[in-house]
């Protein structure tokens, strides 16, 4: 029987384009939410001038000689005139990428093939996730060997109000237990730093981002995850991540999902990774971005992996013992119906003859609602709507909440089903532990927990060697050669260790048409070479 997770009300938060409101930087009281870089030494005088014109300070980044404070806008001038201030720019909007949609393996742990490689030696690696939490306790996440720390912003870190994060450390670490998803590093052997910085809401700033950054170094994370992002770039952000890739961290983020050709940052700094999303057939995502700062790509399309307990959603229709793709539409009750499959047209009066039936309703004329309600008029126990269209159907109720379950399934299914009317027919529409998520957020942890895996082979090796063997052993995918698409191609945990055991540590070679070893962009946009631009 075919079964399919799909998404819950909690999750439309989830759901974020990359571009926000500039309303966002203001931080309330017609103050402006600003990071000022100072001159080494001289915090404590930028403080008291912030204070004296009546600002306040939200994040202290005192190793990068910055803070992130909030001030009258008319006060910016003077404070960028202070003969001790480098800097004052924007504290940039950074926020989640992704958008939602059985148990198992999902088709990206084989694609990457994470399948072919042992995570036995995984405890000599940590990967710190900065998102928006951790459900500590969650049947397929490991318990040991997961650290955070308590945010006064946003709260403890082993619970996630957004979803998002659980499900990027499902696909990093998710347990090999028989219950539900298998994640990259799947033994329980990887060590996991959460750094909350995203509340149900899923935005933050840059200042935020630096802050967790630096945390995850400090707690001794070699790989850090970024499934984040924003349209704007940063100064000092891009100084705290050619910093902390000196120190030996390897940064990867979410190349963004607007599906243009804008940056995005902080991925599309030169010393982090930028990771695009492929769908299971290996094709670029419509929503990715592709830029020339694009590195690696990894699958970022209907990701099955673990979220909150309770809040998925899994969706299961079958007819005559034969199982159909379907969404499940919000505001459908949470539950299972079985009955004889009955075709009530378009849906707009109540279905004849429908009693203790499952309702087959073609999309089109009235909203989703109404359908479902004419379902109900006429006795029926389940409502499955079709698409008028090529494609799958996601649909929602809006403000109505059915007494039964209602799905959307495709016009192709519809057509089929149409030819099977008066069979048994089951639906079932239920809560779960784990749901499928699009987007580039989705694509990066694959990216992250390959580059921690590949490094507990080869342990001697930099964080820009671990970077230049994923590149050189990366699928080529698109154009030959590097491409704003796919940038070097689909990471690869087996070739990339077999890469580094026939080449040594230092083997990387940029890429087909990468930059020089010191990460200089490659020639005709080459994009990223084996370690940051300096």
């Amino acid at each position: 029987m075919s079964k399919h997770f799909a998404k819950s009300g909690s999750f439309a938060v989830a759901a974020l384009a990359l571009a926000v409101s500039s309303a966002v930087v203001h931080a309330g009281n017609d103050k402006e939410r600003v990071i000022v870089q100072f001159k080494p030494g001289s915090q404590a005088q930028i403080e008291k001038a912030v204070q004296r014109a009546g600002g306040n300070k939200h994040v202290d980044l005192a190793k990068f000689d910055a803070m992130a404070v909030s001030l009258p806008a008319a006060a910016l001038n003077g404070l960028r005139n202070n003969p001790n201030v480098v800097l004052v720019e924007e504290d940039t909007p950074r926020q989640l990428l992704s958008s939602q949609y059985e148990p198992g393996t999902p088709y990206g742990i084989t694609q990457v093939q994470a399948d072919l490689v042992s995570d036995a030696a995984a405890g000599s690696r940590k990967v710190c996730i900065i998102d928006s939490g951790y459900d500590l306790g969650h049947p397929d996440l490991p318990s040991a060997g997961v650290t955070g720390r308590y945010d006064s912003g946003t709260g403890n870190w082993y619970t996630d109000e957004n979803g998002h994060g659980t499900h990027v450390a499902g696909t990093i670490a998710a347990l090999a237990n028989n219950n539900g998803v298998v994640g990259i590093l799947p033994n329980g052997n990887v060590n996991l730093h959460i750094v909350k910085v995203f509340t149900a809401s899923g935005w933050g700033y840059s200042s935020s981002l630096i802050a967790a950054a630096d945390q995850c170094a400090t707690e001794g994370a070699q790989v850090i995850n970024m499934s984040l992002g924003g349209s704007r770039a940063n100064r000092t952000e891009e100084r705290a991540f050619r910093q902390l890739n000196d120190a030996g961290v390897l940064s990867i983020a979410a190349a963004g999902n607007d599906g243009n050709t804008r940056h995005s940052y902080p991925a599309s700094y030169d010393s982090v990774v930028s990771v695009a999303a492929v769908d299971s057939s290996e094709t670029i995502a419509s929503f990715s971005q592709q830029t020339d700062q694009v590195e690696l790509a990894g699958p970022g399309v209907a990701v099955l992996s673990s979220v909150p307990r309770g809040t998925g959603e899994k969706v299961a229709v079958t007819v005559a013992g034969t199982g159909y793709d379907a969404n499940g539409m919000d505001g459908s009750a949470r539950t299972e119906a079985t009955g004889s499959l009955t075709d009530c047209g378009i849906g707009d009066q109540a279905c004849a003859g429908a009693s203790g039936a499952i309702c087959l309703i073609e999309r089109g004329t009235i909203s989703f609602a109404e359908k479902v309600q004419a379902c109900e008029a006429g006795g029926g126990v389940g409502a499955i709507v079709y698409n008028n269209e090529s494609g799958p159907l996601l649909g929602t109720l809006g403000e109505y909440s059915a007494t039964i379950p209602a799905v959307g399934i495709s016009d192709v299914d519809g057509a089929a089903l149409l030819g099977q009317l008066g069979s048994s027919t089951t639906i079932s529409v239920v809560d779960s532990d784990w749901a499928f998520f699009d987007g580039t957020s989705m694509a990066t942890p694959h990216v992250a927990g390959v580059a921690a895996l590949v490094w507990s082979h080869h342990t001697t090796c930099t964080n820009n060697d671990i970077r230049a063997a994923l590149q050189a052993s990366a699928k080529d995918l698109g154009a030959a050669g590097r491409d704003n698409a796919y940038g070097y191609g689909l990471v690869q945990a087996k070739a990339a260790v077999d890469f580094i055991t026939a080449n040594g540590c230092g083997g990387g070679t940029g890429g087909d048409t990468g930059g020089d070893t010191d990460g200089g962009k490659g020639n005709n946009g080459g994009g990223k070479g084996g370690g940051p631009k300096k």
